[in-house]
């Protein structure tokens, strides 16, 4: 193997509750996962085939304080699970699909509203209003031995103590074991890849001086002040 011609770089990681931290290689995110946000973003939910975009896996960040993103004025944090694999494959079947995942944690999906909008309208990619710097926050990870496989249970994002979102995983269009087999068929998922599940109905815009929450029961609170 040649030397590197430049420096070479961190990999980015999570932490992990408990010790320790999970190297992050590539973070998927699935769109549209709860029904009435579909329906709040003015498409028909009826478990159309789930869609897929992508992070940069340096977007993950764990805080406590997050800039405001550069060239927007529209941020909208999305409050979701997030889904950290030990192990991968290529078509992998359902009631395999569990046995490859390391633990489970909160994430933020921040989106570049208005970007994505003048996208939208002139048919050009959105890819960087969703992939930016710190454009993943994520909470510390809870192994799959300590608590088990998350299925249901509340998931809710606060704004300075007031409810912007709420609804159970139990609501998710595709299950997590489903995602997983889908996007096995699209690419070969790889040890080291976290899977951004999607986010209910109640996305907004939030400003300098927010203080954000994410919440799923049973995991570490994601907790954020936007400066």
């Amino acid at each position: 193997m040649t030397d590197s011609v430049i420096s070479t770089w961190e990999t980015p990681s999570l932490p992990v509750a408990g010790g320790g931290s999970f190297p992050v290689r590539r973070i998927y995110c699935v769109g549209r996962n709860y029904a009435a946000h579909a329906r709040e973003m003015g498409h028909d939910p009826d478990r159309e085939p789930p869609f897929f975009f992508t992070k940069a896996p340096d977007g993950v960040f764990t805080g406590p304080e997050l800039a405001y993103p550069t060239a927007t004025e529209d941020v909208h944090p999305e409050c979701e699970m997030i889904v950290a694999l030990a192990k991968g494959g290529r078509d992998i079947p359902v009631d395999k699909a569990l046995d490859c995942v390391f633990g489970y944690g909160v994430g933020f999906d921040l989106t570049r509203r208005d970007m994505q909008s003048v996208a939208k309208d002139l048919r050009r990619p959105w890819s960087l209003s969703k992939d930016f710097d710190d454009a993943a926050p994520c909470s510390q990870l809870h192994p799959v031995r300590e608590v088990g496989h998350v299925e249901n249970g509340t998931l809710r994002f606060t704004v300075n103590g007031e409810t912007r979102q709420e609804s159970d995983l139990n609501k998710m269009i595709w299950s997590v074991p489903e995602t997983i087999s889908f996007l096995s068929g699209l690419i070969t998922l790889l040890p080291g890849d976290v899977i951004m599940t999607g986010t209910p109905e109640g996305v907004s815009a939030v400003v300098k001086g927010d203080t954000l929450v994410g919440h799923v029961d049973g995991l570490t609170d994601l907790t954020l002040k936007i400066v």
